[in-house]
C-alpha cells in the first residue's frame, strides 16, 4: 500500500478529548498527527464552561476533601442507569485520578478544584458538595504567540466588550460592582487589563473556562511536536487484514493516505449537527438547533461503523439536554443560547408553559430541566416554554442573550426575542399564554417567595439549587417576588449540549465490534465514544471529565500497542 507519510498515532478531531489523546501519545514518544476538519482547534470544549468531573482526584485530598472510587461508584448507582459497558465506567473511576496527575506532570494543563460546586443530586449516597469538579486555571494567550489564532473563540454572548472573558469567580463581583467598592475595584482592574490586551490582540488574552482548557492542551500539543493538520477532513479509515492502519484525508479537494503504526483515535465530537442521526436517535420534540460546535456532524461515528464498530443503542437518553433560546446577532447570524447556569434558578425567574403553569424547579440541572420539559410535552414549535421575570431580575441577572445591566433592550424587543409588558396579564396576552393561569402561578410563587419556601416544586430546596441561585438573596437564594414592572419573557425549547450515543468501547478506549471484540488499532474518546453515564447527567463536567480520561487512556493504549514495537519519535 502506497502512503504519503506514516505516523505512529493519528487522532481525528481537535476537541478536548482529541487534544488529550494526541498530547499523551506524543508524551509517550509516538510520532503523532492530529487531524481536524475545522481551521480552528477546540470544538465544543472551547466554548464550554470547561468543568471537568473527576471523582477522588488528587486535588480533593490536597484541599482536605475526602472521596474515594467506592464513594463515586455508590453515587453513580443512584444518579445514573446501570452501565451497559461496565468496564468503561470502571476504567473512568479507577484511572481518573491517574489521568489528572499524568496530564499535570507531562503537559501544560493546570486544573484547580471548585470546592463549592456540588454534584447535581446532593441528597444521594456518595454525593459530594464540591471538589470533584475541576476547572482550568486562567491561561495567558500571549504565550501561544501567533498560534493564538488557531484557537476557537468563545460564544460572543459569554464575553463582554467584544472579547473579554469572565471567569466564574468574577461573576459575583460584576453583579455587585455598583454596591461594593471591593467588587467595583476588581471589575475596573479587569476592564483596564482587557483594554491593554486589546492593543496587541483581536480579543482578550486572559483566557478562562473551556477556552483556557483547550489553550493549555494546544500549547502542550505544540510543545510536544504533535503535527497539526487543520482544515482537513477524514474520508475513510484505511483497513488492512481487518485492522485499522491509517486514514484517507481530504484537504482542499486533494486526497491522501496516511498510515498509522499504532492506531487511530476518533474524537470528532459526536453528531449534534447531523440531521439524519438526530432523526434516528433523538426525540422529535428536540430543537434541530444546537449550541454545539457546528463541525460535530457524526464523522467519527460513521468512520467507526464502517470499520466494524457499533453504536450504543440502549442509553436512557441519547444526548445531554439543555434548554435553549434562539436569536439573531447584529451580523445577521443565528445565535443559540444554552440556559445552563446563568439565569435559570436565579431569584425572580420562573419557567412556565402556555397554560401559565410552572412544570419543575427552575434550579434543577439543565439536563433534568429538559427531562421535565419532555414530561410536560413541551417542544420547539407548538408548545414552547417561557422564562419570565420582572425588571429587577432582568437587570441583575439578564435573561438568555440579554446581558445583565443592559442599558438598552430595544434590539431584543424589536427582534421578538424579548417580550415586555406593563402587567402580567398583558405579558400573557402577547405570548398567547393563558392569562388567569399565569396570574395564579405568579401569585402563588410570590407568596412562597416571601416565605422562602416553594410549595410547588421545592425550588432552592437542596445545596445544588441554592448554589445556582444568588447567596445574597435571603431567605431563599432562588426565590424573590416577581413584582417590579415591567415584566419580561423569552421562549425556550429543548436542545442538546452534546450527544450520548456513540461507539461502544472497552476500558482501554478500544472500539468494540459487532462481535463484542475490539476493532484492532481503533480507539474513541469524547462524544464519539458512547457515554459511560448511559444518558444521565450526575454532575458538572461529566462530558469533559471522561473526554480527558479516555483521551489519556487512548494515548497510553496507543503507546502500548504491540503492533508498533518501535517508537519512531521521542520528544
Amino acid at each position: 500500500m502506497q502512503a504519503d507519510t506514516t505516523y505512529d498515532a493519528i487522532v481525528v478531531g481537535a476537541g478536548a478529548g482529541g487534544l488529550t489523546a494526541a498530547c499523551v501519545a506524543a508524551a509517550e514518544g509516538l510520532k503523532t498527527l492530529l487531524v481536524e476538519k475545522s481551521p480552528l482547534v477546540g470544538g465544543t470544549a472551547a466554548v464550554s464552561g470547561g468543568m471537568v468531573w473527576i471523582p477522588a482526584n488528587p486535588k480533593m485530598a490536597t484541599a482536605g476533601i475526602e472521596d474515594s472510587v467506592d464513594n463515586a461508584r455508590r453515587y453513580l448507582e443512584g444518579a445514573a442507569p446501570p452501565a451497559r459497558e461496565p468496564a468503561a465506567r470502571e476504567a473512568f473511576l479507577a484511572r481518573g485520578p491517574e489521568a489528572i496527575e499524568y496530564l499535570e506532570a507531562r503537559t501544560a494543563l493546570r486544573l484547580r478544584p471548585v470546592l463549592n460546586y456540588p454534584d447535581y443530586y446532593p441528597a444521594l449516597p456518595g454525593a459530594t458538595l464540591g471538589g470533584r469538579v475541576l476547572e482550568p486555571v486562567e491561561f495567558d494567550a500571549r504565550t501561544l504567540g501567533g498560534d493564538f489564532a488557531l484557537l476557537r473563540w468563545p460564544l460572543a454572548e459569554f464575553m463582554l466588550f467584544g472579547g473579554m472573558m469572565i471567569a466564574r469567580p468574577d461573576l459575583p463581583h460584576f453583579r455587585a460592582a455598583l454596591s461594593s467598592p471591593r467588587s467595583a475595584a476588581r471589575v475596573l482592574r479587569l476592564a483596564a487589563e482587557y483594554a491593554w490586551q486589546r492593543l496587541a490582540a483581536p480579543r482578550g488574552t486572559r483566557l478562562v473556562l473551556g477556552n483556557a482548557l483547550v489553550a493549555h492542551l494546544l500549547k502542550s500539543a505544540l510543545e510536544l511536536k504533535v503535527s497539526l493538520r487543520l482544515g482537513t477532513g477524514v474520508t475513510r479509515l484505511v483497513m488492512r487484514d481487518g485492522a485499522v492502519s491509517g486514514v484517507e484525508i481530504n484537504s482542499g479537494g486533494e486526497r491522501r493516505t496516511i498510515l498509522a503504526r499504532a492506531g487511530v483515535v476518533l474524537a470528532t465530537g459526536g453528531f449534534s449537527h447531523d440531521s439524519k442521526l438526530r432523526a434516528e436517535l433523538l426525540p422529535a420534540q428536540v430543537s434541530p438547533r444546537s449550541p454545539v460546535c457546528a463541525e460535530s456532524t457524526g464523522d467519527g461515528l460513521r468512520l467507526g461503523l464502517a470499520a466494524g464498530g457499533r453504536i450504543g443503542e440502549r442509553n436512557s437518553q441519547n444526548a445531554f439536554w439543555a434548554p435553549v433560546s434562539r436569536f439573531r446577532r447584529a451580523d445577521g447570524s443565528e445565535g443559540v443560547f444554552p440556559h445552563t447556569v446563568a439565569d435559570r434558578g436565579k431569584p425572580g425567574i420562573i419557567a412556565v408553559t402556555k397554560a401559565g403553569a410552572r412544570f419543575t424547579s427552575e434550579a434543577v440541572s439543565y439536563h433534568a430541566f429538559v427531562l421535565a420539559m419532555f414530561r410536560a410535552n413541551l417542544d420547539s414549535a407548538t408548545n414552547p416554554a417561557f422564562l419570565l421575570c420582572d425588571r429587577r431580575s432582568l437587570w441583575q441577572y439578564g435573561l438568555g442573550a440579554v446581558r445583565p445591566f443592559a442599558l438598552s433592550l430595544s434590539k431584543h424587543i424589536a427582534s421578538g426575542y424579548l417580550t415586555r409588558a406593563a402587567t402580567i396579564d398583558g405579558l400573557a396576552a402577547l405570548l398567547e399564554i393563558d392569562p388567569p393561569g399565569l396570574e395564579r402561578t405568579v401569585a402563588t410563587y410570590n407568596e412562597d417567595a416571601r416565605l422562602g419556601v416553594d410549595t410547588k416544586f421545592g425550588l432552592g430546596g437542596d445545596v445544588y439549587q441554592r448554589f445556582l441561585g444568588d447567596a445574597r438573596n435571603l431567605p431563599n437564594p432562588c426565590m424573590r417576588p416577581i413584582d417590579a414592572p415591567p415584566f419580561y419573557a423569552i421562549r425556550i425549547v429543548p436542545s442538546d449540549l452534546g450527544t450520548v450515543a456513540g461507539l461502544l468501547t472497552d476500558g482501554a478506549a478500544r472500539v468494540l465490534g459487532t462481535n463484542g471484540q475490539p476493532v484492532p488499532n481503533l480507539y474513541a474518546c469524547g462524544n464519539d465514544m458512547n457515554s459511560i453515564m448511559d444518558g444521565a447527567y450526575p454532575g458538572p463536567g461529566i462530558t469533559l471529565g471522561p473526554a480527558l480520561v479516555f483521551g489519556y487512556i487512548a494515548g497510553r493504549s496507543l503507546a502500548n500497542n504491540p503492533t508498533n514495537p518501535e517508537k519512531t519519535y521521542a520528544p
